[in-house]
């Protein structure tokens, strides 16, 4: 069935819980295997930091670096995104190609955005290079991004993008999209709110290191509680805290920073 409708909504053909767990164990499988291939990476030997600023790609190339940030966004988000994927999915029952553009083109999105977070990072480190004082100073800098990531939590526009993940029924009933130039679409539009939710979450990590296990950890599970859990907003304000009294602190020593050699 292509056309939404209450009826498709409110139907549950016994089909329907086999192809639900069919996506939930490719999902969580593909998750764990990004888990699996980012702890791996972690564990290699690191590129030597500069003598007076960052290493912030880890010494990796930038294809290497889009590759871990591939398996970060995977093990990251395909778990928050099973809802929705879920969603679609129910919808969709009878195309199981459109549910892998649906997928395909939501990590595509947070591909680019790696593509920004390298060009950010390697920027910092020829800046740093290049510059006594940009050295002596870009951990100030991260301070900031961490309490800008922390007071954009406080913002309407995060609202407005997190009630979206966290009600998929009513991100597929209002911008439904036909075909499989639909799927697309909707994985697209999916993308930018979940963007619109975690873009500085993922950016802090430049600061916190990108193949920094804990902060990734730290981050992986309140983008999950925020998306998936009940009280999950609240855990969000409490993240929001957290990241502006760390900033601040770092802000006054950016020693504090795990990436400040």
């Amino acid at each position: 069935m292509d056309r939404l409708t209450p009826t498709a909504v409110a139907a549950v053909p016994p089909a329907v819980a086999r192809q639900r767990n069919a996506i939930l164990v490719t999902l969580l499988a593909l998750a764990a295997a990004g888990w699996i291939v980012f702890l791996n990476q972690a564990r290699q030997p690191m590129g030597m930091h500069a003598a007076m600023g960052p290493d912030l790609t880890m010494g990796r190339s930038w294809p290497l670096f889009l590759a871990m940030w591939v398996a970060m966004m995977v093990a990251m988000m395909f778990p928050a995104a099973v809802p929705m994927v879920l969603m679609y999915g129910r919808m969709k029952r009878n195309d199981p190609s459109s549910i892998a553009l649906f997928t395909g083109s939501y990590i595509a999105l947070w591909f680019a955005f790696g593509v920004v977070a390298y060009l950010l990072s390697a920027m910092v480190e020829s800046a740093a290079s290049g510059s006594e004082w940009v050295a002596m100073n870009w951990g100030r800098a991260g301070g900031v991004l961490l309490v800008l990531a922390g007071v954009y939590q406080l913002t309407p526009l995060k609202d407005i993008c997190l009630r979206h993940c966290r009600t998929p029924l009513s991100f597929v009933m209002t911008r439904w999209r036909d075909g499989r130039g639909g799927a697309v679409r909707m994985g697209l539009a999916h993308g930018l709110f979940c963007m619109g939710c975690c873009w500085l979450l993922f950016l802090i990590l430049i600061p916190l290191g990108v193949m920094n296990v804990a902060a990734m950890v730290a981050v992986a599970l309140v983008v999950f509680a925020e998306k998936a859990e009940p009280h999950g907003r609240g855990i969000g304000l409490l993240a929001a805290v957290a990241m502006i009294g760390y900033g601040v602190a770092v802000a006054g020593h950016p020693s504090l920073l795990p990436t400040v050699a």
